[in-house]
């Protein structure tokens, strides 16, 4: 018996030792089980709170919201129509000032850009041998002149005695040979010292015109000659000026119509379209087309009191052929091209927007004048159409303007477009 118990007593707690390691293998090997479980549960709720997100935001996107547009009103004024060709400025009057005798710069009486007036000394070439010669032409002159004069006595002697036979009539006729080879002598003479008297003029070279003097090519003391390829100075005139510019072959029976009833005003801008330079007239069409562009010549007139033009400057030169009275007419940027034609977003009074059609009747830069679709004193949207569709409510832009794309007295700024 005891030995009995002793080994039931020794048998329990090897017993009790062995499931006690079975149950921590059991939950050893249950472990990453739970870990996935867990792991999976986070996803679950993470995908659940991302996909609630979505629908949040899905649920914002669908809600209406307004969209921030720049808008302008529909006004009636008066449109100018412009054509609009490219220029150069030409003076109206240059002259390539050149020696016409031989000589040496005794003075040169002007300052490089200074303003001349006609008939002003500009240089004085050393007139002395011109003196010399014009002295020895008229004692040449004064001597064949004698001998004219002895001839004609010995002619008017000879005539008087041929009725008495004393003369033969070869002899008379001889002499009136000499005379009139004499007399041409004389005229000789006379012109070569008209000749001398031209060339002492030439000596002192002159402005032809009123004008502004360019760079100096000489100074005094420099031998000139009249055979001289390079100008000694170039004179042009600037106070008038003019402007070369071409127009299409096709709008120039309209510009001649005009030219006949008006005066037609011609603007010049900077190449860059943003500085007017001048307002002057148009004066002519040139006399042919040139078939290898299309286009005509056409030549206006400016004042240039201020000297903004300059000879062979590029222009933007804007011809104005006549002005539409109250026009109906909004930006430029307003105007929107689609499957439909040519529309407008107009804003209604619940700020809301419109889509509607409008023909164009002119548009000139800036500026576009309506023919129908829109009435003075509605507003369009002219910034921010991408955006917006009919029905969609709008937030107009604080300090939106009005309409600031034309200037005060109603022109668009810069050159217009035709």
């Amino acid at each position: 018996m005891s030995d009995s118990r002793f080994i039931t007593a020794q048998t329990k707690p090897a017993q009790t030792r062995s499931t006690q390691a079975q149950s921590k293998k059991i939950w050893r090997s249950s472990l990453p089980s739970w870990l996935t479980v867990g792991f999976a549960l986070i996803l679950c709720a993470a995908f659940v709170a991302c996909t609630g997100g979505d629908a949040k935001q899905q649920a914002q996107a669908a809600s209406p919201h307004a969209v921030s547009v720049a808008i302008a009103p529909v006004t009636q004024q008066d449109m100018p129509v412009y054509l609009v060709g490219l220029g150069t400025v030409t003076a109206f009057y240059t002259a390539n000032i050149k020696s016409r005798v031989d000589g040496q710069i005794m003075r040169v009486n002007f300052q490089e850009g200074q303003t001349v007036k006609e008939g002003d000394l500009l240089i004085l070439i050393d007139p002395r041998p011109y003196q010399v010669q014009l002295e020895q032409m008229q004692a040449q002159l004064f001597k064949d002149q004698a001998s004219l004069r002895d001839a004609r006595l010995n002619f008017d002697r000879y005539t008087t005695l041929i009725p008495s036979g004393s003369i033969a009539q070869q002899q008379v006729d001889t002499q009136k040979a000499t005379v009139d080879q004499l007399d041409g002598q004389v005229r000789t003479d006379q012109a070569q010292i008209d000749n001398a008297k031209l060339e002492l003029v030439y000596c002192n070279i002159t402005a032809p015109f009123t004008g502004r003097v360019g760079l100096r090519q000489v100074d005094p003391g420099n031998i000139v000659h009249a055979a001289d390829t390079n100008p000694m100075l170039i004179l042009t005139q600037l106070q008038p000026i003019a402007v070369v510019f071409t127009l299409p072959e096709d709008q120039l029976p309209t510009v001649a119509q005009h030219m006949k009833n008006s005066t037609l005003l011609v603007e010049a801008y900077s190449k860059d379209n943003q500085i007017k330079l001048g307002t002057g007239k148009l004066q002519t069409i040139d006399n042919q087309i040139d078939q290898t562009t299309g286009t005509a010549k056409l030549k206006a007139v400016f004042d240039n009191k201020d000297n903004q033009l300059w000879p062979n400057q590029f222009v933007n030169a804007n011809l104005l052929l006549e002005t539409q009275k109250k026009s109906t007419v909004l930006p430029t940027a307003a105007i929107l091209r689609g499957p439909q034609g040519t529309f407008v977003y107009l804003v209604k009074p619940d700020k809301t927007v419109e889509a509607r059609t409008v023909t164009i009747a002119l548009t000139q830069g800036n500026t576009t004048a309506i023919a129908s679709g829109l009435k003075p004193g509605d507003t369009v949207v002219t910034d921010g159409q991408d955006k917006l569709q009919t029905g969609s409510k709008i937030e107009a832009r604080s300090g939106t303007p009005g309409n600031n794309a034309r200037g005060s007295d109603g022109a668009a700024p810069g050159t217009p477009a035709s």
